[in-house]
């Protein structure tokens, strides 16, 4: 019988070694698969970036910290090698004045220099195969920057500067005066729980210091030190609202930020990179064109070829101030004014203690998030803190507060435990036991709140142990950055009612205030209108050119919030409008809905628009017209009594978005950091 299939022929396994001739066919298989994949890659990325350079959608809320870091590159190493490619896609199609090989520089050298000089934000990994301790590590990528500065007209930059001191003599002011805050923020603190609840907290705690009851609960903290880091954030604007021509611009406040004002490290990285970038290429000339298209833009020329924007003639004897990219010194000037409030604690208090200098550590306590992803803009100060005064950081989310900060209720110290001690479980031994195996106790002589500005740093609620480490810090004897005063002065409210004729002047009576602080104050005061119980007829009118004559792109509707993502533009503002008001049968009668006083009514602001190469990760997110925003960062230390000890003006921050884009923090995802080049 003929088997259906012949019976297979064993062989002895022989190992063939390639001849020339596969090595010769195998290369060029390897050359053409090359060739095909990086053709592929190159239209992908060119497509990529081109619609990248399209307008943004407009982001209404903040994109959450994990999101995030799951968006970035592991390292910013890998994140510089994928940045050429869409470097050359972008140069070759949208960016004129820019070669390809001069932007494919300018990336590579952002990406060093920023990891060579801490430019650079933290990333969360979260490795699911690993279940130890350690499975959420943390990089770090280089932070989203303007690849270039933006053009800025030195004499409002110039101006931005001189009204640092001015603003923070009025936060100080404003802070102390428990009769001013409570009015203006009544309304608002009764539809919005979190103003209401830092009101409530506030009052309870300093109304004594100007006539009201002595509650005992705030009397350590009546007679504790206040330490300011603000940021007034200003954009340019022309009044008459032409903005077709060039030129003509005006300094207008967006904000101004009392606590957690953020970036001043980073922001001083950036401007340092910056003038690299265009100092460097003086010789060369490859940015001269660049540069000047967007000089022109913000500069614009009259009729007789002068600059619109021009400095004054006395304007260009500061040195300071020359053209480019100005130097700023946030990282040492905040670590000063923190020094400053740390050193008159410890002569205060310390000096005199029954302990021996060796049994006590004064230390600066930062309240920092969960999760915080801007770690390296807060640890440039602490280290500058340690390099310039040799005072020590410790860091603490405010749950990690409410469990290692004891107050002493005798003399009003806060004191530090160790990581594994609890401040309630010991809180019936004496407060000496607060100490280490050596004898040493913590006391922490400085606040610094990087944390605790919105509701969502309260998790467990508004009788949570959130609010419990908030009231506890508030009530020791250190000094705070911010004290509840100093937070509520940046309320937008309060801004809205500063603004009106005559509220100005009743913190600044001095006989000369009138013709100098307080029209330079003014003079930056955008349009503002409220929406509360207290709304006059300007105000009511400012409604109606949203309801009844199409102006709802001439305003923004802005909460009483911090950290970007919460406010109302357009057809949304005009809806939120709509729905909270009862408008009458002859359309002009207006009735403000309850709901509607925890906002205000803000004017637009319409700053030039400037070209731009926006990086994010590393890598270019894109290039097309952008707006900016310049943050002016400024210190006061004052005492209880009202003596004021320190108020400088100290660093500036410019953030750049994409022109299609409503929002603007940094940290929330809208903008990058960015700096201004004078002119």
């Amino acid at each position: 019988m003929i088997p259906r299939h012949p019976p297979r022929r064993r062989h002895r396994c022989r190992r063939r070694f390639p001849s020339p001739v596969h090595f010769l066919l195998a290369a060029i298989t390897t050359t053409v698969t090359i060739a095909v994949a990086t053709a592929a890659i190159a239209n992908r990325s060119f497509f990529a970036s081109a619609f990248r350079t399209l307008p943004h959608r407009r982001h209404r809320t903040c994109s959450s910290p994990s999101n995030r870091a799951n968006a970035m590159p592991s390292t910013a190493a890998a994140a510089s090698t994928n940045s050429y490619s869409d470097a050359d896609a972008i140069a070759a199609s949208t960016i004129p004045r820019l070669s390809p090989a001069t932007l494919r520089s300018l990336v590579a050298h952002a990406v060093s220099y920023g990891a060579a000089h801490g430019l650079q934000v933290s990333v969360r990994q979260s490795h699911a195969s690993d279940t130890s301790a350690h499975a959420h590590a943390h990089a770090h990528v280089v932070a989203p920057l303007s690849l270039l500065p933006q053009a800025y007209p030195r004499r409002l930059f110039v101006r931005a500067v001189s009204l640092a001191g001015p603003f923070n003599l009025l936060v100080d002011r404003i802070a102390r005066d428990s009769a001013f805050l409570t009015r203006t923020l009544r309304d608002a603190g009764d539809v919005d729980p979190f103003t209401g609840k830092l009101l409530e907290l506030y009052v309870r705690l300093y109304a004594g210091e100007d006539g009201g009851d002595d509650d005992h609960r705030g009397a350590f903290a009546r007679r504790a030190d206040r330490l300011g880091i603000h940021r007034s954030d200003y954009m340019l604007h022309r009044p008459d609202g032409d903005h077709d021509d060039e030129g003509g611009y005006e300094l207008k406040q967006v904000e101004l930020n009392t606590i957690a004002a953020s970036f001043a490290g980073l922001a001083e990285r950036v401007a340092g990179l910056h003038a690299f970038l265009t100092e460097r290429s003086e010789g060369e000339g490859t940015l001269r064109g660049f540069l000047e298209e967007n000089e022109s833009a913000v500069m614009g020329t009259s009729k007789d070829g002068a600059r619109e924007n021009a400095p004054d003639v006395e304007d260009d004897e500061e040195e300071e101030w020359k053209r480019g990219v100005p130097r700023s010194r946030a990282t040492t000037r905040l670590p000063a004014a923190m020094a400053i409030a740390h050193e008159r604690y410890r002569r205060k208090f310390l000096a005199a203690s029954d302990g021996t200098p060796d049994e006590i550590l004064p230390v600066v306590l930062f309240v920092v998030q969960p999760g915080e992803t801007n770690t390296v803009d807060q640890r440039l100060l602490e280290f500058r803190l340690w390099e310039d005064h040799r005072i020590p950081v410790v860091r603490l989310s405010l749950a990690e507060v409410h469990r290692r900060v004891r107050l002493d209720e005798t003399d009003g110290r806060l004191l530090l435990l160790d990581d594994d001690d609890d401040a309630h479980a010991n809180e019936n031994e004496p407060t000496n036991s607060n100490s280490n195996e050596r004898g040493i106790r913590k006391e922490i002589t400085l606040v610094y709140f990087r944390a605790g500005y919105a509701p969502t740093d309260y998790p467990s609620g508004y009788d949570g142990i959130e609010w419990l480490a908030r009231e506890t810090l508030e009530r020791g004897r250190a000094a705070k950055c911010p004290s509840l005063g100093y937070h509520l002065a940046g309320c937008k409210k309060v801004q809205q009612e500063l603004a009106r004729p005559g509220v100005l002047e009743r913190f600044f009576p001095e006989p000369d205030a009138e013709e100098s602080v307080v029209p330079l104050l003014r003079s930056a005061f955008a349009g503002l209108y409220s929406l509360g119980a207290d709304a006059n007829e300007r105000d009511l009118e400012a409604v109606r050119d949203v309801l009844f004559r199409g102006g709802e792109g001439r305003y923004v509707l802005k909460p009483q919030r911090e950290g970007g993502g919460y406010n109302f533009y357009g057809k949304e503002l005009a809806d939120k409008l709509r729905t909270n008001c009862t408008i009458a049968d002859d359309d002009e009668t207006i009735t403000l809905g309850n709901a509607l006083s925890e906002f205000i009514l803000m004017e637009r602001l319409f700053p030039p628009q400037q070209r731009a190469v926006l990086l994010r990760n590393g890598m270019v997110e894109g290039s097309g017209m952008t707006i900016s925003e310049l943050g002016c960062f400024g210190t006061i230390v004052a005492s209880a009594e009202g003596e004021v000890l320190h108020n400088e003006y100290a660093g500036f921050l410019l953030r750049t978005k994409f022109s299609g884009v409503d929002e603007g923090g940094v940290a929330s995802g809208f903008a990058t950091l960015s700096s201004p080049y004078l002119c």
